[in-house]
């Protein structure tokens, strides 16, 4: 073996034995909390790896916002949580400049008090309850990792996600998201109700004693050091055309689109949800003991990664056609690459 190639291999072996470390006692952790909704809590740590925002989809009372808090206590970073509502402001998320007097000299000068924006995570509790105004303030904050007020830039200090639950768009008082805002979520996860066994242990433990305390598992450099390490993890070229061609084959009027596509949809995925597909498939394979991605990670996450970036026409609502069956029949739809020779 060349030495070269051996000191350079040792560190990023050393850092993915760290990160499995780690995710295994974050779920350890989790688990004095969380009960069942296994899925969701690996598409949560998939993002989190990437460096990426989850959009956590689901009614009232399946413990979206607890799932989070208990996240954010297990990775030890700066928690704000912001419960949105319509009367809600931009400045009430970014922040605002106020009039203050210097005493011993009576001058006034404006001071930035920095808002809840300002923290490792964000929970944007019930997103779409609030006004397209007041969503968009998040825009620049989950693209540029910055906000800008009254003309200043101000940094975010990283690692920097924004978890945002929302309730389904079906029920009264919501305001569905901008097109543009829900292209910066790398995956909208789905949270169901759990099993009869699962919700049982969820009423043994939540009216009998108080769960365990939740201890800090790792640090914001690591989170950081895992994602440098992330990138490092091949995906080879057919994986990565296999993932292209799913994005593509969603787009209404392209040439790989095929016809239920152009039938059902208004238009389909960016070019992000190939570029979330092929980080999110080095996430899952790591975690599931492979170093390399496979047409099996992209397919697992087709749907988290897809469900938010493709917009059914009046077609498929009147057929009552949901996101999801048209995602899984995409992914039938679309062939490995060089199956096509078989």
């Amino acid at each position: 073996m060349n030495p070269e190639v051996e000191t350079q291999e040792e560190p990023i072996a050393e850092q993915i034995d760290s990160m499995l470390d780690s995710q295994k006692r974050i779920l350890v952790e989790l688990r004095k909390i969380i009960v069942g909704q296994d899925e969701v809590i690996e598409e949560v740590l998939t993002a989190i790896y990437v460096g990426g925002h989850s959009l956590i989809t689901g009614l009232p009372g399946l413990a979206k916002t607890l799932l989070v808090r208990t996240i954010a206590k297990t990775l030890g970073l700066s928690f704000k949580r912001i419960q949105f509502t319509p009367d809600l402001m931009p400045a009430d998320i970014t922040g605002t400049e106020i009039i203050e007097e210097d005493r011993s000299t009576g001058k006034r000068h404006l001071e930035f008090i920095p808002g809840p924006i300002f923290s490792n995570l964000v929970l944007a509790d019930e997103i779409n309850r609030t006004p397209p105004k007041t969503q968009a303030a998040l825009l620049e904050a989950m693209q540029e990792k910055r906000v800008t007020v009254a003309g200043k830039t101000y940094t975010l200090k990283p690692p920097f996600f924004v978890l945002a639950t929302q309730n389904p768009i079906e029920l009264e008082g919501t305001y569905p998201l901008p097109e543009a805002q829900l292209d910066r979520f790398m995956l909208n996860i789905v949270i169901d109700y759990l099993g009869e066994q699962e919700e049982i242990d969820v009423v043994n433990r939540t009216t009998g004693k108080p769960p365990e305390a939740i201890e800090k598992v790792v640090s914001g450099d690591e989170i950081l050091s895992y994602q440098e390490l992330i990138r490092k993890i091949p995906a080879s070229e057919d994986v990565t055309r296999y993932a292209v061609r799913l994005a593509r084959a969603s787009r209404p009027g392209s040439p790989e689109a095929p016809d239920f596509i152009n039938e059902w949809l208004n238009y389909g995925a960016s070019l992000r949800a190939s570029q979330y597909l092929i980080l999110g498939g080095k996430v899952r394979a790591l975690m599931h003991g492979r170093y390399n991605v496979a047409c099996e990670d992209i397919r697992a996450l087709a749907k988290p990664v897809l469900r938010h970036r493709i917009l059914t026409n009046f077609h498929a609502d009147s057929e009552n056609v949901k996101v999801d069956e048209i995602i899984g029949r995409l992914i039938e739809t679309v062939p490995e690459p060089g199956s096509e020779l078989k």
